[in-house]
């Protein structure tokens, strides 16, 4: 079954599709890059408890910065919300149309549902 949920603070809607869900590009707001990183992983934390999925069971993210001087502060906030399992991630830099946005995550989420197995 595919289901499609609005996201707001992102440029897609999310879609779960069988195990898996693919949320959009999420932003977060804010005037530092510090402010905007939290208020992503909590627009993130949003979309996925729409669909009972915690934070947890993301699997790969990507990671837009718009400055490379803020690699290591993202980095550091991963710890936050991760307690050691991280996503497998990938991070780039690049221009926003968005002259105020510093950064976006989209990624993959496992559901947890799993297969049932027929006995």
């Amino acid at each position: 079954m595919i289901n499609r949920i609005s996201t707001p603070f992102s440029y897609s809607a999310a879609v779960s599709a069988g195990d898996y869900v693919f949320l959009g590009l999420h932003r977060g707001f804010g005037q530092t890059f510090t402010e905007q990183i939290h208020d992503t992983f909590s627009h993130l934390k949003d979309t996925l408890i729409q669909l009972d999925v915690p934070l947890q069971n993301l699997v790969k993210v990507n990671v837009y910065l718009k400055s490379i001087k803020d690699l290591p502060e993202m980095e550091q906030v991963f710890f936050d919300y991760f307690e050691k399992d991280f996503p497998a991630r990938m991070t780039s830099t690049t221009e926003f149309i968005d002259s105020d946005c510093l950064m976006m995550i989209d990624g993959i989420a496992y559901n947890g549902l799993g297969r049932k197995t027929i006995a």
